[in-house]
């Protein structure tokens, strides 16, 4: 099994997302045990000390998939801003899971729906909150 990428995340998110997860129950959210696995791996740094490069809460990610070979560009986003756009990817979804915390050029493989695994490889941030000097959004 391939080495897992270094993870950064921002103090805020951390906090915004563990008060979520103490609320979820493992039937509600089934990737709860692999998010909590990897927000506990990660390195947690102030919102000013983000790199530009690391997909964060609200950053407009682009990425692939290895498995499909498609190409995507979504927001990642709390559950409680999904609005039925396709251009949003929330947290709790396999996908947003995998994402986050990652830096331009690293990719994860992570379980998706059905117990199948899928490789999420971040080719680009088109915005990232901390970059664009919004601290406490």
């Amino acid at each position: 099994m391939s080495r897992k990428p270094h993870l950064i995340l921002s103090s805020l998110d951390v906090d915004r997302l563990e008060a979520l997860l103490t609320q979820m129950s493992a039937a509600a959210f089934p990737g709860k045990a692999d998010l909590e696995a990897e927000i506990a791996r990660a390195d947690i740094v102030e919102p000013k000390d983000i790199p530009p490069d690391v997909v964060t809460m609200n950053s407009t990610v682009t990425f692939d998939m290895a498995e499909s070979g498609k190409q995507f560009q979504l927001t990642l986003v709390y559950p409680k801003d999904l609005d039925g756009s396709t251009e949003k990817v929330s947290v709790f979804a396999p996908v947003g899971s995998a994402l986050l915390g990652l830096s331009v050029g690293d990719e994860l493989s992570w379980p998706s729906v059905g117990g199948k695994i899928m490789t999420v490889r971040v080719t680009g941030i088109v915005y990232q909150p901390e970059r664009a000097g919004e601290l406490h959004r």
